[in-house]
């Protein structure tokens, strides 16, 4: 079984509406008695257990857990890159995020806050999430992993190719790229960022229509990929922000 350890994961999956539970509670504070109070308006069940219990599931579970189903959590991605594109209709404006093996579910989690927070569409990625480490990206989202939609899957050079029929431009994120903010990122929209250390593969670079950098005055080489996300991201936002990303 996974659980879900921290106040907003666990709020927040509540509120998605997907499969969980029973959650978990010891000795409640003022917080964790509200998502109790949350849990029984959505009919999840609610078992009170022992401190002790708990420290044996999770060793930093604040006096609340909820249980999440290991084998309903590996049994299908949110949607398929096909689903989205499909559902995308006539929208002129849409922007996906595609995740070159980024190993750390801390990133991970921090890239999907991010997606939240600026309205990205989808995230695409090679190889399911860890089910070992869905707790870690859903506290470290702050429960975004519950909202963002995600799809996986096995060739993601195709993917981007799938992509650019659909309308998509391509940029990826690399540290000899062209200003971010040169570019214009209205329109249909997809941003390839590579792994920690790594970066993007070649055969994704080969795939991009352009490569995009962030501009810097530190010492440090780059910064690191879920803040680079989330600035990228923002700048796309910025570009938007006079059009309807709805429409």
């Amino acid at each position: 079984m996974i659980y879900l350890s921290g106040f907003h994961a666990i709020e927040e999956r509540i509120k998605s509406g997907r499969s969980c539970g029973p959650l978990l509670i010891a000795k409640p504070g003022p917080r964790a008695r509200e998502i109790v109070a949350l849990a029984g308006e959505r009919k999840i069940p609610v078992n009170r257990v022992g401190t002790a219990d708990l420290d044996h599931l999770a060793a930093d579970h604040r006096g609340i857990l909820l249980e999440v189903d290991e084998q309903l959590k590996q049994s299908s991605p949110d949607m398929s890159l096909e689903e989205f594109m499909t559902g995308l209709g006539d929208r002129k404006n849409a922007l996906a995020v595609i995740l070159d093996e980024i190993t750390d579910p801390q990133n991970y989690g921090a890239i999907l806050r991010s997606c939240d927070q600026f309205g990205v569409d989808l995230v695409v990625t090679r190889h399911r999430r860890i089910a070992k480490h869905a707790e870690v990206i859903s506290k470290t989202s702050a429960g975004a992993s519950a909202w963002v939609p995600q799809a996986e899957t096995a060739n993601l050079p195709r993917a981007l190719e799938d992509l650019k029929e659909a309308g998509f431009w391509i940029y990826g994120a690399d540290m000899k790229g062209e200003d971010v903010y040169k570019r214009d990122l209205k329109g249909r929209t997809a941003i390839v960022l590579g792994g920690e250390g790594t970066g993007i593969s070649r055969l994704l670079k080969e795939n991009c229509d352009a490569m995009i950098a962030i501009p810097s005055l530190g010492r440090i080489d780059s910064l690191n990929v879920s803040v680079a996300a989330g600035v990228i991201f923002y700048e796309v936002m910025r570009q938007r922000s006079g059009a309807n990303t709805r429409m």
